[in-house]
């Protein structure tokens, strides 16, 4: 769910990354949050299932992106309207590997903002997963991410601080992307809270730089026992409305388990019943049919 969040939107944090979507029709208009988590899902539920990386179900998926990446470069090339002095290369390796930064350590640090303990095992092996996506879509050794867990989280956030700025585009696409949770994930009364949690996964400097509004629950101030009664009332709470939370638990349990079940099934309702049924591009630049 994070991914599908804090990953999407920090994606569009970089003017490079949130340019390049933006005017890329299918995957920047208005239908675009639900068309890209769509496609993003494919690689967020496949990199889980059992022997992904063993068996080439994931390099599949992986390169099903890859070629999604080369039509992206097409589509600017043959448009004219790319400035490849102020931009580079249109999805290029740096900032395919800085989105897998994104993905990866920046989705640990999220968790950790929440209070949601990553054992440092899994942790590792969570990077390494994506290293191995990152030499799937074509990235040379020079850019690929460390197989190292605390390495990665060093360097990315060294990088974030030169390569996220605020932005039009950036804002643009965050409040497509915050209009799609509201409208087709989450369930009626939900989406203050679940903009709350956003915040906190960010920390209010990268969610204000974002575009994110600040969300009128305070979650940090209230009882964990008051949180699970919102919730309860709001959309059935994750115990039934019947169990009382102690204080001190960690308020955004909740949010998280609605959050992620909501989540989940927006994601297989894409992978199902969408009319993007593979990664797919137009033959031109704004083209949003």
């Amino acid at each position: 769910m994070l991914q599908g969040t804090v990953g999407l939107i920090g994606t569009y944090l970089s003017p490079t990354g949130a340019y390049t979507l933006r005017t890329t029709g299918r995957l920047g208009g208005v239908d675009g949050p639900g068309r890209r988590l769509s496609q993003s899902s494919r690689l967020f539920i496949g990199m889980g299932d059992k022997d992904a990386l063993r068996n080439g179900t994931l390099a599949a998926t992986v390169t099903k992106v890859r070629l999604v990446h080369a039509s992206v470069r097409q589509l600017h090339k043959k448009s004219g309207q790319w400035d490849y002095a102020k931009w580079g290369e249109p999805v290029s390796q740096k900032y395919t590997t800085g989105a897998i930064g994104v993905f990866s350590v920046q989705i640990l640090q999220a968790m950790k903002n929440l209070g949601v303990h990553v054992a440092h095992d899994d942790a590792q092996g969570f990077v390494n997963a994506w290293h191995y996506i990152n030499h799937y879509l074509g990235t040379p050794g020079k850019w690929l991410i460390p197989k190292d867990v605390d390495l990665v989280d060093r360097i990315w956030s060294i990088m974030r601080q030169k390569e996220w700025q605020p932005g039009e585009d950036c804002n643009v696409m965050t409040a497509q992307a915050l209009k799609f949770y509201k409208e087709k994930m989450l369930p009626p009364g939900f989406y203050e809270p679940f903009i709350a949690m956003v915040r906190t996964a960010f920390t209010d400097k990268y969610a204000d730089m974002a575009g994110i509004p600040r969300s009128a629950v305070d979650l940090a101030a209230k009882p964990a026992a008051a949180m699970h009664n919102l919730f309860s009332s709001a959309v059935g709470g994750v115990g039934g409305g019947s169990a009382k939370k102690a204080v001190g638990v960690n308020p955004h349990d909740e949010i998280l388990g609605v959050a992620s079940k909501a989540f989940n099934q927006v994601e297989r309702y894409a992978l199902t019943h969408d009319q993007d049924d593979q990664p797919q591009m137009h033959q031109e630049l704004h083209d949003n049919r």
